[in-house]
């Protein structure tokens, strides 16, 4: 596939679905190594009716799940013959989460992941998303390819 992927590229790879799918970008992707993606981040989103009004403010949850689709982006292409089988990814645990500072209206975060231990179907990841060059939420992610 020929970078940057967009939704019409992304929507073949992840299961994931308006008002669920997180990621609107794939601009880097090393194979088994590296990927980085975006999630331009609008006012229009339908999680910023109730968090917060008045202070609308990126769901951390949320922040991880978008996380967790640019790796299983990653994780899908890496894998030979997992994108001809139907199926999610599925989380089965996180670990050292941190969020820094909160993601709003206008923002475009930058998400990287790198693997820490690949598999066909098991992969844990590293990743970290940033606005502009500021750290806002790190994390471990481990999942499944179902």
């Amino acid at each position: 596939m020929k970078l940057p992927l967009l939704y019409e590229d992304i929507v073949k790879i992840l299961p994931h679905r308006y008002p669920f799918l997180f990621v609107d970008r794939i601009t880097e992707l090393e194979l088994g190594k590296r990927v980085v993606g975006i999630k331009n981040v609008s006012i229009n989103e339908p999680f910023f009716q109730g968090h917060f009004p008045g202070n609308p403010v990126m769901p951390g949850v949320l922040i991880i799940e978008a996380m967790a689709q640019v790796g299983g982006v990653l994780a899908r292409l890496s894998v030979p013959g997992a994108l001809e089988k139907e199926g999610s990814i599925l989380f089965m645990a996180l670990d050292k989460v941190k969020f820094r500072r909160p993601v709003v209206p206008g923002d475009q975060v930058i998400f990287e992941l790198v693997p820490l231990r690949t598999g066909s179907r098991v992969w844990k990841m590293a990743g970290k998303a940033l606005v502009k060059d500021d750290l806002v939420t790190e994390a471990e992610l481990l999942a499944t390819i179902a």
